[in-house]
């Protein structure tokens, strides 16, 4: 393994534990305040490891509704990752098998993000770096967890420490990453307003995943944008 790709991929993620870290915190402290012990509820990071799922699912778990139920919420918060893998896997054909086993775990928002990035840019992926970025933010992850789970209760709200909004800026930077691409407004506004609908319709998590399909069925739909390159030279 190649210690400076797998370190350039470690490097990468520093800004996204810092900005998730406080959300591992977070559901360590709700875990526990369910009733998990501190043990259980970093197995849970380290198994599960899908922040929005665990925390949705650790609500579930505590209420009078059947196993289904909490097993489509959670995999109607992590639909997104079915085309996040179909997307990234052409940058992938060179990984082993146990590699791509590996590699699509730890998947996350910013991992698919930022593979499609170096993917498209010509760099391209090697497994090292794709290590590097994964493991630099689930090993704090779980960690974060259990510490969230011991300091949960002094912590208090983390509204009130402002900590909540710094994984919702973050996905937002990610989303801008894709601002140069054809039809990236109309996408987005389409996705939103979609989503907003479905949670007033059908409520969470739902809301998350038919926004998704909206923005996905309406790039389907559109014709693609003639590249740059292609363009400059019509106009000439």
């Amino acid at each position: 393994m190649s210690r400076s790709e797998f370190t350039v991929g470690a490097l990468k993620a520093l800004p996204v534990i810092i900005s998730a870290g406080p959300f591992a915190v977070l559901f360590g402290a709700v875990a526990v305040a369910n009733g998990q012990t501190v043990a259980e509820a970093a197995l849970m990071s380290a198994t599960v490891y899908a922040g929005a799922s665990q925390l949705v699912g650790i609500e579930l778990f505590g209420q009078a509704v059947p196993m289904w139920v909490v097993v489509l919420s959670i995999l109607a918060v992590n639909f997104r990752h079915i085309l996040y893998s179909a997307a990234i896997t052409p940058f992938m054909d060179h990984f082993t098998l146990p590699q791509k086993m590996l590699s699509f775990f730890l998947l996350t928002d910013p991992q698919f993000a930022e593979t499609l990035a170096r993917g498209e840019s010509g760099r391209g992926v090697s497994f090292p770096w794709y290590f590097g970025f994964g493991a630099m933010i689930y090993v704090p992850w779980v960690a974060m967890t259990a510490v969230g789970g011991l300091v949960g209760k002094a912590m208090g709200d983390p509204a009130d420490w402002g900590i909540d909004v710094l994984l919702p800026i973050y996905f937002l930077g990610l989303v801008l990453g894709f601002r140069k691409r054809g039809n990236f407004l109309l996408i987005v506004a389409v996705s939103a307003v979609v989503s907003i609908i479905a949670q007033h319709l059908i409520g969470s998590p739902w809301h998350i995943s038919v926004g998704a399909l909206a923005g996905v069925l309406l790039a389907a739909l559109l014709p693609l944008p003639e590249p740059p390159v292609e363009r400059e030279e019509a106009s000439r």
